[in-house]
C-alpha cells in the first residue's frame, strides 16, 4: 500500500476516480488497485501524479527509511 499517496490524496480530498480520471485509467477500482499495491503504477503513471502534487517521484512512491 502506498500510504504516502493515500495521505495526500485524502489531504486534497480526491477520489479514486478523480485519480483514475488523472492518470487515464477507466475505473476507480483500477486506480485503487494500484493505490493498494496489487497493481504497480507505471512510470508514466508516476511521473503524472509527482506532477499533480508537485512533489518528486522519490517522496510520493519510496519508502525513504533506511533498513
Amino acid at each position: 500500500m502506498n500510504i504516502y499517496l493515500k495521505k495526500i490524496r485524502s489531504e486534497n480530498n480526491l477520489t479514486h476516480k478523480e485519480m483514475a480520471n488523472l492518470i487515464g485509467l477507466k475505473t476507480a477500482s483500477a486506480y485503487y488497485k494500484k493505490e493498494m499495491g496489487s497493481t504497480p503504477f507505471s512510470l508514466n503513471e508516476a511521473k503524472i501524479i509527482s506532477e499533480f502534487f508537485d512533489k518528486t517521484i522519490e517522496d510520493i512512491f519510496f519508502d525513504n527509511e533506511l533498513s
